[in-house]
């Protein structure tokens, strides 16, 4: 049966409006990600946030930092989140000492001639921190490394004080020895205990350290009552986690940097905190976590 004039027209009309208010998919973008549980969570908010808005999305997880800057280098990964701290050290063997925003725009601009564009770097600054147990910083007060430094100093001689960190950061020459120089820390060697990363908090949270080197946006901070202290001379570096994407993504996705520039500006330690210890404590699954996340938050 044939369909009259008026009806194709008004078929033709509801079918435009249909389309219109469905976005059309963009190409597929591999979004990669690294090996701790920060890293799943940003994947999965990235991923459920950038696929409501009609983008096909591929998330491959789970990646060592050289080898996920090789993957995207090599085109075979679209979007990271990378960390200022990382780009800068690790990846371009910078060694100067800089700001938060002198190392952003340093990156930023050594990236871009390869191909990669640093969007906005979001607040949240993953980095270095000595931590205290939750007892011992109330009894002592203490804040600041600063005044852990002065506190150990003026300690009887003979107390012992054991500082528990990674091997990396024992023996790296922007580790230990020159953080011990830039507050006039002395540790014995007996003093210092070399052992996994995520023993530290165990460590701590058991009263088996004095002092423990941590990640400022670890959930198991929050999770097991870590004081993180103020790092008030400004030893470690910044890594503030910023979005990372490919030039010619950017180009075929015109809106891609301003949504992910919108996810970006919400970021910060009180909700990788957060968010952190529902994954790693509580036990909430990463997809949850970042559900709620997203419907917290009204981004464009």
């Amino acid at each position: 049966m044939k369909l009259s004039r008026f009806l194709r027209k008004a078929f033709a009309a509801v079918a435009l409006s249909a389309c219109a208010s469905v976005p059309a998919l963009a190409a597929n973008l591999v979004v990669g990600g690294k090996n701790f549980t920060e890293q799943y969570v940003l994947v999965e908010i990235t991923t459920q946030y950038l696929r409501a808005r009609g983008y096909s999305i591929d998330a491959r997880t789970g990646l060592g930092s050289v080898l996920l800057r090789s993957a995207q280098e090599n085109g075979q990964v679209d979007l990271t989140w990378e960390y200022t701290g990382t780009a800068a050290l690790v990846y371009h063997k910078l060694k100067d000492k800089m700001s938060p925003d002198e190392m952003y725009q340093r990156v930023k601009d050594l990236d871009a001639k390869e191909g990669l564009v640093w969007l906005n770097k979001s607040p949240l600054n993953n980095t270095y921190a000595l931590g205290l147990p939750a007892a011992a910083a109330r009894k002592s007060g203490i804040r600041t490394i600063s005044q852990l430094s002065e506190k150990l100093r003026s300690d009887p001689k003979g107390t012992r004080h054991v500082f528990g960190m990674d091997a990396e950061f024992a023996n790296r020459p922007d580790g230990l020895k020159p953080l011990e120089a830039a507050y006039d820390l002395h540790f014995s060697r007996a003093e210092t205990k070399q052992m996994d990363s995520g023993l530290v908090y165990t460590a701590l949270h058991n009263n088996q350290l004095t002092i423990g080197l941590v990640y400022t946006t670890d959930g198991r901070v929050k999770g097991f009552g870590i004081v993180p202290l103020e790092d008030d001379l400004h030893f470690f570096p910044p890594y503030n986690a910023t979005p990372v994407v490919r030039a010619t993504v950017l180009q075929q996705n015109p809106k891609l940097a301003e949504q992910l520039n919108a996810l970006s500006a919400v970021l910060d330690n009180d909700a990788m905190l957060e968010m952190n210890k529902q994954v790693d404590i509580d036990g909430k699954s990463v997809q949850a976590v970042a559900s709620e996340f997203l419907r917290a938050h009204k981004l464009p």
